[in-house]
């Protein structure tokens, strides 16, 4: 009886229970997953490589202490740039995911880099949106070249490619271009410094009027010298023009965008900045016939002027008689002219005199004599009266000021009562038995103690 009861409750039991099958949980651990954990990017080492006639790839991602399935389908590794093999470290943008036929934790890879390459790409792109957002590209702070430069400064390797090449093209333009060489690193921990410290000793300088930075092409690791932000930073703060000819035509770095003129190559930016001897003469020979024919053709107008000038030449006796002739006139005007300003004068001056004698201050001061001393009679007057008035008002205000003053109260007989502290006394609760009071009467003072007090 007791073992029916037993498997009764068991059974009862399994049916109560949500027992899942074991694709069913890996598929709910996959949903879970997919769903609720974002793309994440991952790191590591490739091993177990497999690629089968499918086109997918299937390879484990691995450190030093743990490793990791992943799959990448066709259809994302086609977009890979790279070929990946065994041993190859890797950058990957994965989801995470379960294969639920094994009920394997995998990476289902959407994107692939090469993780060194990757990490100076995503550096480099990021350095060049701030230095862009605070304004180091913007045109408006870009030197110009000059047009001929007398002393050019050339930072680079003293023993590469590049400054042989700046050199060959700057001797076959114009032998005569002065060029120094400041040498510097261009590739390490170092170059960025010294590159740094090259521009400073270039601006420092006084023979300087351009300035080349080269370097031959390569890797972008090995550019990467010229990805600095404090060397960006130096160049956007140089006073001298600044051409950048850093790796080959494909090749950009920050120092590009930062310099006043970017060169596909070195020898491009010797192109660029040191003249073309050939070009020069030919523009001398173009200006040099353009001024003989300015020259020949002013000579020629300046020739028919001098003759049209000749033809209306006169003889000097004939001018002389005119000029002679126009003096005379010029005298009997100013003779006359001046005849009648002194007749002008004369009568301005009469009456300027009869409108003083008008106007004699005799006199105006007489009249203004009376006029004080009625004044002052008028004065003294009101004076007099504005007293009288005065004191009238004193006497009353006096009179209605003793009728209220607390003293005429005091004459009547009555007294002010102040505490030791000369508060005044107005009720008896103020004051004890024994307590000291002053009395002030009309004309002098009791001092007094309290016997006793009540309402």
């Amino acid at each position: 009886m007791t073992y029916n009861n037993d498997m009764t409750t068991t059974a009862a039991n399994q049916n109560a229970r949500d027992i899942l099958s074991v694709s069913r949980l890996n598929r709910a651990c996959r949903q879970l997953l997919e769903t609720h954990l974002p793309m994440v990017w991952v790191e590591g080492e490739i091993s177990n490589l497999a690629r089968p006639s499918s086109g997918h790839w299937y390879f484990t991602l691995k450190d030093d202490q743990a490793q990791v399935r992943c799959a990448m389908f066709r259809n994302r590794n086609q977009l890979v740039k790279f070929t990946p093999d065994h041993g190859a470290q890797v950058l990957i943008r994965a989801r995470v995911s379960i294969y639920e036929g094994r009920g394997d934790y995998q990476l289902i890879a959407e994107h692939m880099e090469e993780a060194g390459l990757g990490a100076l790409q995503r550096a480099f792109e990021a350095l060049k949106l701030r230095l862009n957002c605070e304004g180091l590209f913007a045109p408006e702070h870009k030197l110009p070249l000059p047009s001929h430069p007398q002393h050019i400064a050339v930072i680079t390797s003293a023993t590469g490619a590049a400054i042989r090449d700046i050199l060959s093209v700057a001797h076959r333009r114009y032998p005569g271009q002065a060029i120094t060489v400041i040498p510097v690193p261009v590739q390490g921990e170092q170059a960025a410094p010294a590159i740094i410290n090259a521009l400073r000793q270039a601006q420092q300088s006084t023979w300087f009027d351009a300035i080349i930075l080269a370097r031959g092409g390569g890797s972008i690791e090995d550019l990467w010298a010229f990805n600095d932000e404090s060397l960006a930073r130096a160049i956007f703060e140089c006073k001298l023009p600044i051409i950048s000819a850093v790796g080959h035509e494909i090749d950009f770095t920050i120092a590009d965008f930062v310099a006043d003129h970017r060169a596909p190559t070195p020898s491009a930016a010797a192109e660029l900045l040191v003249p073309d001897t050939q070009a020069l003469v030919d523009k001398i020979r173009v200006q040099e016939n353009a001024l003989t024919r300015a020259v020949t053709g002013e000579l020629q107008r300046q020739q028919q002027r001098l003759e049209a000038l000749g033809q209306r030449l006169r003889h000097p006796g004939e001018k002389l008689r005119h000029q002679a002739q126009q003096l005379d006139h010029l005298e009997a005007r100013m003779v006359r002219n001046v005849r009648e300003q002194q007749e002008r004068q004369q009568q301005q001056f009469a009456s300027l005199l009869a409108r003083l004698r008008r106007s004699s201050p005799n006199q105006l001061i007489g009249t203004r004599m009376r006029e004080v001393i009625t004044l002052q009679t008028e004065l003294k007057r009101a004076i007099g009266h504005k007293l009288q008035t005065s004191r009238q008002s004193l006497h009353e205000q006096m009179r209605v000021l003793d009728s209220v003053s607390p003293l005429a109260t005091l004459e009547r007989g009555f007294a002010a009562i102040t505490d030791g502290e000369g508060r005044l006394v107005k009720d008896y609760n103020q004051v004890q038995p024994g307590e000291h009071i002053n009395a002030r009467l009309g004309r002098g003072r009791l001092h007094c103690e309290v016997i006793a007090s009540d309402g």
